[in-house]
């Protein structure tokens, strides 16, 4: 029996119901996955923004966030004086989310690459991003 392209569009969109229905509570629309993702950033960036740099505490700095395209979309600038690893690991899974975000719905950017800061000094105690 040969099916009709009605007859396949018919089956596809009963698919596509059958398959979208389930327990809707556990799913996020984008605007949720986004504000998740802001709260996220924010955290990282209370973390980052308590540390000082002296003569003991080395400023360094990480990408932060996933562009459509690849790369980050800036560079976080932190010194060695809070619980890196606490912030690095913070940083990779936002990173990990926000692609798999960009991934999900399709998101797009203008593809501008951020450059890294070419060096970081310390300035009053706050570690400073040159370019």
């Amino acid at each position: 029996m040969k099916t009709s392209p009605f007859q396949f569009l018919i089956i596809a969109c009963f698919l596509s119901i059958s398959f979208s229905c389930g327990d809707d509570n556990t799913k996020l629309s984008q605007d949720g996955e986004r504000t998740q993702l802001n709260d996220l950033k924010t955290e990282i960036e209370k973390l980052a923004s308590t540390s000082v740099c002296d003569d003991n505490n080395t400023c360094k700095y990480l990408g932060l966030g996933s562009k459509p395209c690849g790369g980050p979309w800036e560079y976080l600038i932190y010194s060695t004086s809070i619980d890196t690893e606490k912030l690095e690991q913070l940083v990779k899974n936002y990173n990990q989310k926000e692609k798999a975000f960009n991934i999900k719905w399709g998101a797009i950017s203008d593809c501008a690459v951020a450059n890294p800061p070419s060096s970081i000094k310390c300035e009053n105690n706050i570690c400073i991003a040159v370019y």
